[in-house]
């Protein structure tokens, strides 16, 4: 009876896909630019994030799923999907998606651009003659000799259009060859990357509406529309019209093979920019014969091609955020706080000794771990500086204190994880300006991601040698860290410190301790201590004791992990989840999973930070790490979960949680149906966890300190 019951919690039905529900978080975020109480140029920013998510979506899950029904893997999902099933599922969702963001930036926001003397003009018809002149001489002084016009015939194959690149296609007919003047000949010309897509052009002064300078722009791929007969001079130019493709970026690498992992990915990267084309997207109003040629050389489905009304590739907006004389329009910037605990210019290891250090990024400033670093490879005491880096800044100063570490003679260990998606070009760079240095580089480990957070200094003190530990939610990237919410904790813990020695020399050799203090791993066994962490909360339910579990993710995705929160909900644990984007998990099923509740905070900063609290009979246990509850943390990556030792660290965590539990402002909550809706805020007091956060932060400061000089937060494209 009881295996019975455990079975049931298995059902594919009580499971969401995984792609569907990450649809469903991309909605949540294309809901903040439908919020009107939202600045206009932050509604823009989350149009553009809505875009670029998109994308990397169908570059990387889409492709995948493309790849197993080429390969006829029909193994279902936790759902019980068919990878075919999921993608005609997809192509539905997404394409309700897309309409509902070229509706929002359509009919609302384009509007109220207009109403803000903002103007981007899509159509070169909409020129007065005075911006038709000044388009007409930008086009031959500043773009007509970047172009490169191809021609396709006979002797002039289909060209290989580049991965998200914006093109223009044109048919043509001769002007010349009277005979066959009503042949019609193809040819295609790609807008240049290099050149700003956003051409700021003058305002129309026929009607006097008080426009300022600067605020007119016209799309760069319409200036070359307007003058495109210029590049055939030969020909006529019947239609011409813009178009993208994406391709499968999902790279396919054997490193079992690969005698050298670095030399592997760098010729895999060229090959992301010609995989299979996996979408389409051309103008809505596209001629059907030119269609129907693109259709057939880029060898696309017709459920692959989008016909999009507007402009193709919406990330663009992300330039205007930055528009000068729109301070009205966006959010004031907020300057991170520096951390109450580290004076500024102070010893950062004397700090540490103290007691340990929360970091709450980005509320507080995230210099403390640059300097920690920075001091380390300066400090005559240091004797060794270990880290793991996934994701760095492109100018980052992280890297350029372990380089000037390595140069000073000390010995400096850095895991360079090559396989960071979309990140790989960028940490091969490093990692090898690391090895010039002087610095001893490990290129991840075989068949596993290296994703764990963690920095070690050790040191040489008075009483012997003292290891100092960072451990992170985050990436060591200073530009993320002002856009992601994330958690950190320096300490000098004896024990956190020999598992950091131990979890180095298992990265860099084959050195697995038989036991360890205080830091959890994967792939080891960090999936049965959350098992058993969860298992433990049951029985106390099953004991009439107070049980509960309260969990802040990015993602959840594990059927193992589902299973048994449905097993510890069923039993009577109180479960709260705060996940913000993928969710496989439902709510609400009878007898199943009553007592869970799943929310997801989309606000200003990426929700990033992952927390896990257990009541334990009140002895209560916090955690905090880089795995998500997803089977590729747990199984196939090298994470790190550690402890919150500290009392009075728990405290402030535990606050985290509490408030983002409150938060009625930018939270929504999974309803039984599977859908997210924002909470009724009617007669409730407002809770914003974010703005709260950032209150308190400034409030935490010393109100004489005016020395300090904070950094500015600047929103970019999610890295992600």
């Amino acid at each position: 009876m009881e295996k019975e019951k455990k079975n049931e919690f298995h059902l594919p039905e009580y499971y969401e896909n995984r792609e569907l529900s990450w649809l469903k978080f991309d909605a949540r975020v294309l809901n903040e630019a439908k919020d009107k109480s939202i600045p206009l140029l932050e509604r823009l920013k989350f149009v553009s994030i809505t875009s670029s998510n998109l994308d990397e979506f169908f570059m990387v899950r889409v492709a995948s799923l493309k790849d197993m029904v080429h390969a006829d893997y029909r193994k279902r999902d936790i759902a019980g999907m068919t990878a075919s099933e999921q993608l005609d599922r997809i192509n539905t969702a997404t394409r309700k998606l897309v309409e509902s963001q070229y509706n929002t930036y359509n009919r609302s926001l384009v509007p109220l651009m207009a109403a803000n003397g903002i103007h981007i003009i899509e159509k070169y018809e909409e020129l007065t003659a005075e911006q038709a002149a000044y388009v007409d001489r930008y086009f031959e002084e500043d773009v007509y000799p970047v172009l490169t016009p191809m021609a396709v015939d006979a002797s002039r194959p289909f060209p290989l259009i580049r991965n998200k690149t914006l093109n223009i296609a044109a048919l043509l007919s001769s002007k010349k060859d009277e005979k066959h003047k009503d042949a019609v000949e193809f040819a295609t010309v790609q807008v240049p990357g290099v050149l700003p897509r956003l051409v700021p052009i003058p305002a129309d002064t026929s009607e006097n509406f008080g426009e300022v300078e600067g605020r007119t722009f016209i799309l760069l791929e319409q200036i070359i529309e307007k003058n495109i007969d210029k590049l055939f001079l030969n020909y006529h130019v019947l239609c011409a019209h813009p178009y993208r493709v994406m391709r499968n970026a999902d790279l396919p690498i054997d490193e079992d093979e690969a005698a050298d992992l670095l030399k592997e990915i760098q010729k895999q990267l060229k090959k992301r920019q010609w995989g299979e084309v996996i979408r389409l997207e051309v103008e809505a109003s596209v001629d059907k014969k030119l269609l129907r040629f693109l259709k057939d050389e880029l060898k696309v489905a017709e459920e692959d091609i989008f016909q999009i009304s507007g402009p193709i590739d919406l990330t663009f907006l992300m330039k205007m955020y930055g528009l000068s004389g729109c301070d009205s329009l966006r959010y004031e910037p907020y300057k991170p706080q520096r951390v109450p605990e580290i004076e500024p210019g102070e010893d950062i290891f004397e700090a540490i000794r103290v007691g340990d250090i929360l970091l709450h990024h980005p509320y507080e400033t995230f210099d403390p771990v640059v300097d920690f670093i920075r001091q380390a490879a300066s400090d005559p005491d240091v004797l060794a500086i270990k880290q793991t880096l996934y994701r760095v800044s492109g100018n980052s100063p992280i890297i350029a204190s372990l380089a000037q570490a390595a140069e000073n003679g000390k010995q400096v260990s850095v895991l360079v994880e090559l396989k960071a998606r979309f990140d790989e070009e960028n940490n091969i760079v490093w990692a090898k300006k690391l090895e010039q240095a002087g610095c001893h580089v490990i290129y991840g480990l075989v068949g596993l991601k290296t994703h764990s957070k963690i920095a070690l200094v050790v040191r040489r003190e008075e009483d012997g040698i003292r290891r100092y530990v960072h451990l992170g939610t985050g990436n060591y990237n200073d530009s993320t860290a002002k856009l992601y919410t994330d958690c950190g904790i320096f300490t000098c813990n004896e024990a956190i410190g020999e598992d950091a020695t131990a979890v180095f020399n298992m990265l860099s050799g084959y050195s697995e301790p038989l036991s360890w203090n205080e830091l959890v791993l994967a792939p080891i066994w960090l999936r049965t201590r959350f098992m058993r962490l969860i298992a433990r909360e049951t029985k106390h339910a099953r004991e009439g004791k107070p049980a509960k579990i309260v969990a802040k993710m990015n993602s959840l995705c594990d059927e193992g992990i589902i299973a048994a929160l449905y097993e510890a909900s069923a039993a009577g644990v109180e479960i709260e989840l705060i996940v913000r984007g993928i969710c496989c998990l439902k709510v609400g099923i009878p007898g199943i999973s009553e007592n869970i509740h799943v929310r997801s905070i989309v606000g200003n900063f990426l929700e990033h930070s992952r927390i896990f609290f257990f009541l334990n009979d009140g002895e209560e246990e916090l955690y905090m790490g880089s795995a998500d509850w997803m089977p590729r943390n747990l199984d196939r990556r090298v994470e790190i979960l550690f402890p919150v030792l500290d009392d009075t660290l728990k405290e402030k965590v535990k606050h985290i949680l509490d408030v983002e539990l409150a938060d009625n402002t930018k939270a929504h909550v999974l309803k039984p149906d599977g859908e997210y809706e924002k909470i009724d805020r009617r007669g409730k007091v407002l809770v914003n966890s974010q703005k709260q956060f950032c209150e308190e932060a400034v409030a935490a400061v010393p109100k004489t300190d005016h020395v300090y000089r904070e950094r500015v937060f600047v929103p970019a494209e999610p890295a992600e």
